[in-house]
């Protein structure tokens, strides 16, 4: 004899929700009425599991779940599934960043094989420097203005180099360009 229907279920089920109203009714009269008709709800549970036949489907995945943890614990073979379970999670996890790079990649109309040294780090583009600024011979930091010493002025401010004015036939794709050619993308 199973040990389901060794269970008398509708003796506990309407105990469970005869307990769960009364229960209620003190949460009602203490918390309010909100309380109280969530209380009620969640007491009704049992009651309706039972009148459906949600039980004995409750029963059997109870005991599959204990069946399926018992033989995890003890099988050497549920294990090694776990395992590869584990490592077929990191390959997916892995796999989407690679997998957006790629549909990156044939956006932009560059091959990703030839890609792999730039992911690397080797370029064969040139890279754009920004000129040495020499130290000023008195020690001073350069690009601070004048040098004051208790309030007084001892050497002038260098002025600054002013921007070239933008001609009137380039707009933003000149900019735009220039950056796509400094990164080697033509």
């Amino acid at each position: 004899m199973s040990t389901y229907n060794s269970i008398a279920w509708l003796p506990l089920c309407a105990g469970l929700t005869g307990i769960g109203l009364v229960i209620s009714y003190f949460a009602m009269r203490r918390r309010g009425l909100g309380s109280g008709l969530r209380g009620a709800a969640w007491s009704l549970l049992p009651l309706a599991a039972y009148l459906t036949g949600s039980i004995q489907m409750f029963w059997k995945i109870g005991t599959a779940i204990g069946d399926f943890a018992a033989h995890l614990v003890l099988s050497p073979k549920v294990w090694s599934g776990v395992g590869v379970a584990a490592l077929a999670g990191v390959l997916f996890v892995v796999s989407a960043p690679l997998k957006r790079r790629r549909r990156r990649l044939r956006k932009a109309g560059a091959d990703p094989q030839d890609q792999a040294g730039t992911a690397a780090g080797i370029t064969d583009a040139p890279t754009a420097q920004r000129p040495a600024v020499p130290a000023p011979a008195d020690g001073s930091k350069p690009g601070r203005g004048a040098r004051r010493d208790k309030g007084r002025e001892l050497e002038p401010s260098r002025p600054r180099a002013a921007k070239p004015a933008a001609d009137a036939g380039d707009d933003d794709m000149s900019e735009v360009e220039e950056i796509l050619r400094r990164r080697g993308i033509s």
